[in-house]
């Protein structure tokens, strides 16, 4: 059966809210800052669990995060070396018989910042999003919507470095990934710019390699 490469993507090191967000809902070993991170998301979804034997064989990685849906499948995998890290996606790529610019190239379904959101909004967001921060009316919220799924963590890590910003929620399973973020204007505006920076090289790079 053929597998596709929907999200393949190295995070030099996990950023501290980021991190802690993972670790909430971790099901294997925790992340902590710093980490070199690997998120890869196949399909279909059964298919990962083969390529999650395959890397944790042949390196030193730890598993964080598994999640098997019927249409997509995705892992974390992570380690304080970063070429502990780049070995195991090397290890799938190379299982696969494909290299990294084989994976999908990342679209952006909806980009937008809320200014000055309001009490009431506020209080409905906080109630459904439970392991991030809370949503403080009157600050601006930043919220990003990617396809495939996956590279929301990419998008969110990268935002973390750049931006004095809180991160409220981030979701990379299924179809669609989604990034909730909180700040001042300006410091929404600066995590908008890194998110989508961060997003658009992925997409040079990958152009670079047809």
């Amino acid at each position: 059966m053929k597998i596709s490469l929907r999200t393949f993507v190295f995070l030099d090191a996990l950023q501290p809210q980021l991190a802690s967000y993972l670790a909430t809902s971790s099901q294997g070993f925790l992340p902590v800052s710093g980490d070199a991170c690997m998120w890869i998301e196949v399909a279909p979804g059964m298919a990962v669990h083969h390529l999650s034997d395959i890397a944790l064989k042949k390196t030193n990685v730890r598993m964080g995060e598994q999640v098997v849906e019927r249409a997509f499948g995705s892992m974390e995998l992570h380690y304080r070396n970063q070429s502990e890290v780049l070995a195991a996606g090397d290890a799938v790529l190379q299982q696969l018989g494909i290299t990294m610019e084989s994976r999908l190239r990342c679209k952006i379904a909806w980009n937008e910042i809320i200014r000055a959101i309001t009490p009431d909004h506020a209080t409905l967001i906080n109630r459904q999003l439970r392991k991030g921060s809370m949503l403080l009316p009157g600050k601006s919220m930043f919220i990003l919507e990617v396809e495939p799924a996956g590279y929301i963590i990419y998008a969110a890590n990268e935002a973390e470095k750049a931006a004095h910003v809180t991160l409220v929620d981030v979701k990379p399973f299924g179809s669609f990934g989604r990034l909730t973020m909180m700040g001042s204007e300006a410091e929404a505006e600066a995590a908008q710019h890194a998110a989508v920076a961060a997003i658009e090289q992925l997409n040079q790079r990958a152009a670079a390699h047809p």
